[in-house]
């Protein structure tokens, strides 16, 4: 549950230090053209951080470019960047869950609410992109489960998988 949590919080982080810094930082740069409005670039500079917090997750240096797959850190930045969608997956993966028992299904079904509810709660055009490769990567992630998943191996929460050994 602890592993949980500060995967959350590292997606909430990256999208939370995002809208703080860049307002920041254009207030501290030179002055920008009168016809650039750099508040509409926030949403494209909070993409990147959750783009790049995902990606750091699922691909990190320290462990030479191995790591999760990236669910709970998406759903931090999910949470952070539009709640109402974060909360719409979260509830997805909840109901799933509880229904089926299985992790990997259940958050591969989370990733595609939060694609719809991107769309259907009409969100800005960088966080529906987001959304869609956010969740493209994590089915990706999951290849494997995929594989037990459609040979009726993919271990259910509470029982012990059985693998052949």
């Amino acid at each position: 549950m602890g592993v949980l949590l500060v995967d959350v919080l590292k997606g909430v982080g990256a999208v939370v230090f995002a809208r703080w810094f860049y307002p920041w930082l254009s207030t501290a740069s030179a002055t920008p053209p009168a016809a650039l409005d750099l508040q509409s670039l926030v949403p494209w500079t909070v993409c990147l951080a959750g783009l790049a917090v995902m990606l750091g997750h699922g691909r990190s240096i320290w462990l030479n470019f191995t790591g999760g797959k990236s669910v709970a850190t998406g759903l931090g930045v999910l949470l952070a960047m539009s709640w109402p969608v974060g909360l719409g997956a979260a509830t997805a993966f909840g109901l799933a869950l509880a229904i089926s028992r299985i992790v990997s299904l259940s958050s591969m079904l989370a990733a595609l609410t939060a694609i719809v509810l991107v769309f259907g709660l009409e969100q800005p055009l960088p966080y529906r992109l987001l959304v869609i490769a956010g969740g493209i990567y994590v089915i990706v992630r999951h290849r494997a489960n995929i594989r037990r998943l459609l040979a009726g191996t993919e271990p259910r929460l509470g029982k012990v998988a059985y693998f052949g050994i």
